[in-house]
């Protein structure tokens, strides 16, 4: 397998090449944070599928099909798509006319400066869980091709991302997301035909798909269960930086809109080839120590080691669209929100350079994250889950209500995690994330019954309420 660890590393190479080339485009934060808002349809879209489609998509649904059956894979591909429509639906156009640099300028305007900084410290945490899923998968990715074990993997996982995500911002990351999504689609079809192939009309094959392991629900789960396990990704996810900020780089609402369309019913397509192999897995590769290694076990016992490249390319695909979204969305919170409204008259350079410095910050904690984790799978689920109730209610009701201020909010984000820390955490109770999302709405309610909004958010509910021609390209 050394050729095959040297074709991976011959491929990220070739992204890092890409991006050092894209970079010198970089002139100042809008281009770094939001690529000049320039993305067209079809960038936008592959650029919201490839960073939405991550090593979780990949190596942890397939994981956790092969353990639990379809009841386990609800989150990816499912949920996480119908948050991408969900997003097309009724958030996109509208965040795309507020002219937003990040979700926190929402906050500031809507809300003001306090609440800003509440809700970039809530977000953030969930940018960094995300990332670390992502490194981890990439360091699985080296261990199975290679003699490196999956913690010296992490090592060289977090190292490359790092450096690949502070070379050139968003623009050269919806570059790359192009050619990654593309590689990652290939990678997986392979995979999929090829076992498809060698076991068609398998009646082993056929017995492994039991009416229990293709329910979307497990044995006796009550309703509440399974409500909670639809919400987190759905609900979970729809205020994440590295969604929106898409939305903020689109050049007009309409390709903001569509790509979440376009999007959302591509990764539905291609989510359910590892949930598939997943369903298969226990017949193709029983006794599996760690279920989060059957893709790349598939592919070791089904393809060439040329096809295997491709395949390892499009895993790595997966994860370099994804954790450099996750990297650049937590820097660009905090250097945005917070280090830069700090200097005085800051110059265009200096915004660069500090999210760049966050960026590798960040590196490392995600990378700290990474070696403590216990599986891809639940990284994810965490940070779907953790503090983003209140985020979810405030940003939901501040754009769709006329009422509701400061108080409002700032009780809904307390209110958010924490019930989620308390329920979850403390007393280890049923349900934390549909607990947290019940408080964190109630207590908005009740504030804003006795708040107006600002001036200064009626204008901004103005900008993003106006109609215009949506349905038109601009």
């Amino acid at each position: 397998m050394n050729l095959v660890f040297l074709g991976v590393m011959a491929y990220v190479a070739l992204q890092l090449a890409v991006g050092f080339l894209v970079t010198p485009r970089v002139k100042d934060e809008e281009d770094y944070l939001l690529a000049g808002r320039r993305l067209g349809l079809g960038i936008g879209t592959m650029t919201v599928f490839a960073t939405w489609f991550g090593a979780e998509t990949c190596i942890g649904a397939a994981g956790a099909v092969y353990t639990d059956g379809l009841s386990g894979s609800r989150a990816d591909p499912f949920g996480y798509a119908l948050c991408i429509l969900c997003m097309g639906v009724f958030f996109a156009a509208a965040f795309w006319r507020m002219k937003l640099t990040t979700p926190g300028d929402f906050f500031r305007e809507r809300y003001g400066v306090v609440v800003e900084k509440m809700a970039v410290f809530l977000m953030v945490p969930t940018s960094l869980l995300w990332g670390a899923a992502q490194i981890r998968a990439f360091g699985q990715v080296i261990a199975a091709t290679s003699e490196f074990n999956v913690e010296f993997g992490i090592v060289i996982a977090a190292l490359v991302v790092v450096t690949y995500t502070c070379m050139g911002g968003l623009w050269a990351d919806s570059i790359t997301d192009v050619i990654q999504g593309i590689v990652l689609i290939a990678g997986l079809l392979i995979i999929g035909v090829a076992v498809g192939i060698d076991h068609a009309g398998d009646p082993g094959i056929r017995d492994a798909f039991t009416a229990e392991r293709l329910s979307l629900s497990a044995p006796g789960e009550p309703w509440f269960a399974r409500l909670e396990a639809w919400s987190i990704p759905i609900m979970g996810s729809l205020v994440a930086q590295e969604l929106i900020s898409r939305m903020l780089a689109s050049k007009s609402p309409s390709v903001a809109r569509n790509a979440c369309f376009a999007a959302s019913g591509l990764y539905l397509a291609i989510g359910l080839i590892p949930v598939v192999l997943g369903l298969m897995g226990p017949a193709l590769v029983p006794n599996l120590e760690d279920p989060e290694h059957l893709l790349p076990a598939l592919a070791e016992k089904y393809l060439s080691p040329f096809l295997y490249v491709i395949f390892a390319g499009g895993l790595i695909s997966a994860i370099l669209s994804t954790v450099d979204s996750n990297l650049l969305a937590s820097a660009s919170l905090v250097s945005h929100n917070v280090i830069v409204p700090l200097a005085k008259n800051p110059t265009e350079k200096y915004r660069v350079r500090a999210a760049r410095i966050m960026v590798v910050i960040f590196g490392g904690i995600a990378y700290i994250m990474a070696t403590r984790a216990e599986s891809v799978y639940g990284l994810v689920e965490e940070a779907s889950a953790f503090g983003s109730s209140g985020l979810f209610v405030s940003v939901a009701f501040g754009i769709f209500l006329n009422r509701g201020g400061a108080y409002a909010a700032g009780a809904s984000l307390l209110a958010g995690v924490g019930t989620y820390v308390t329920v979850s955490i403390l007393l280890e109770g049923p349900y934390p994330f549909l607990c947290s999302l019940a408080a964190s709405a109630i207590a908005f309610l009740a504030v804003a019954a006795f708040e107006e909004p600002s001036e200064s958010a009626r204008r901004l509910l103005v900008a993003c309420r106006q109609t215009g021609p949506v349905a038109q390209q601009s």
